[in-house]
C-alpha cells in the first residue's frame, strides 16, 4: 500500500505536466520535431556521402562565430549563421579545387576554426556568456521566434529535397555519371551544404554544437538498418529522429537531465536496438 501511495505522489505531478503542458514544454516539443524533419534528409545524404566529420566541422565553426560575434559586438546567432555558411562555402571549394583528401581538409578547417573561437573567447574576460548552452543547448529555452525562424528553414529543406532529391542521389551514386546526364552536381552539393549549416547553425540552441552532430547522423544510421530503399531511409529516420525528441524531452523532465544529451541518448538506443535486428 505505502509503494502504490509513494508511486501515485511521484506520478501525479508528470501526469499533469503531460496533460496540461506550459508553453515552454510544446515550444520545446514543436521545435525538436522540425529539428528531427530538416535533420532527416541532410542526415541520410551525409551517412550516404559519408561526411560525418562535415557535421563535426560545422559545429566546431559555430564557436568561431561566437568568438567573433563577441569580439565584433554584433548578435551572436547572425555571428554563428554566417560564419558556418563561410566555412561551408569554403569546405566545398576547397574540396572542389584542392589536391588534400576531404577529411584533411575537415580536420584542418574543424581544428582551426575552435582554435580561433577559443581565442577569441579567451580574449573577452568581461563577456557573460554561458558557453555550456551553446556546447550543449537547451531545447527548453526555444520561444516562439525561434519556431518561426525552424518553420521557414523546414520549407526551405522540404522545397530543396522536392526539387533535388533525385539529382543529389544520383550526385551520390556517381557524380561523374550525374554531370553527364546534365545535372549541375557542384550546384546541388552547395546548396545542400548551406542547408546543412544553417541546420546545424540554428540547432546549437536546442542540443549544442557537440550534439547536434549526432541527431544528424544516429536517426539515419538506425534508419539505415530497416529501410529497403532510399525513400523508406527517409521515412524511418523521420520516425527515430521524431521520437527520440519526444522521449528525450519527456526523460529529460522525468529525471531532470541535460534535455539535449536526453534526446542523443535516446537515438543512441533506438541505434543499438537496431543492431539486434537481422539483415
Amino acid at each position: 500500500m505505502n509503494t502504490t501511495i509513494t508511486i501515485a505522489f511521484v506520478s501525479t505531478p508528470m501526469i499533469e505536466l503531460i496533460l496540461n503542458p506550459p508553453l515552454f514544454l510544446i515550444h520545446a516539443l514543436l521545435g525538436g520535431l522540425l529539428i528531427a524533419f530538416i535533420a532527416a534528409p541532410l542526415g541520410v545524404f551525409m551517412v550516404w556521402q559519408r561526411q560525418s566529420y562535415f557535421g563535426a566541422a560545422l559545429a566546431h565553426s559555430a564557436l568561431l562565430g561566437l568568438g567573433l560575434g563577441l569580439f565584433l559586438s554584433i548578435n551572436l546567432s547572425l555571428s554563428v549563421i554566417l560564419v558556418s555558411l563561410g566555412i561551408a562555402v569554403g569546405i566545398h571549394l576547397l574540396k572542389a579545387h584542392s589536391k588534400l583528401s576531404s577529411d584533411t581538409l575537415l580536420g584542418i578547417l574543424a581544428h582551426s576554426s575552435l582554435a580561433l573561437g577559443l581565442i577569441l573567447l579567451s580574449l573577452q574576460p568581461q563577456a557573460q556568456l554561458n558557453l555550456m548552452a551553446f556546447l550543449f543547448g537547451d531545447i527548453l529555452s526555444i520561444d516562439q521566434p525561434d519556431l518561426i525562424f525552424i518553420s521557414f528553414l523546414a520549407v526551405a529543406v522540404a522545397v530543396f529535397f522536392k526539387r533535388h532529391w533525385q539529382d543529389l542521389l544520383n550526385t551520390t551514386l556517381n557524380a561523374e555519371l550525374a554531370q553527364i546526364e546534365g545535372i549541375q552536381t557542384q550546384k546541388v552539393q552547395l546548396y545542400y551544404v548551406l542547408l546543412l549549416a544553417l541546420m546545424i547553425a540554428m540547432a546549437m540552441k536546442m542540443v549544442g554544437a557537440l550534439l547536434i552532430t549526432s541527431l544528424l547522423i544516429i536517426p539515419a544510421a538506425t534508419a539505415r538498418k530497416y529501410a529497403q530503399s532510399p525513400e523508406q531511409m527517409l521515412g524511418y529516420s523521420l520516425i527515430f529522429g521524431g521520437l527520440s525528441v519526444i522521449f528525450g524531452v519527456v526523460a529529460s523532465l522525468f529525471w531532470d537531465i541535460p534535455t539535449g544529451a536526453s534526446i542523443v541518448a535516446v537515438a543512441t538506443l533506438f541505434f543499438l536496438g537496431s543492431l539486434l535486428r537481422r539483415p
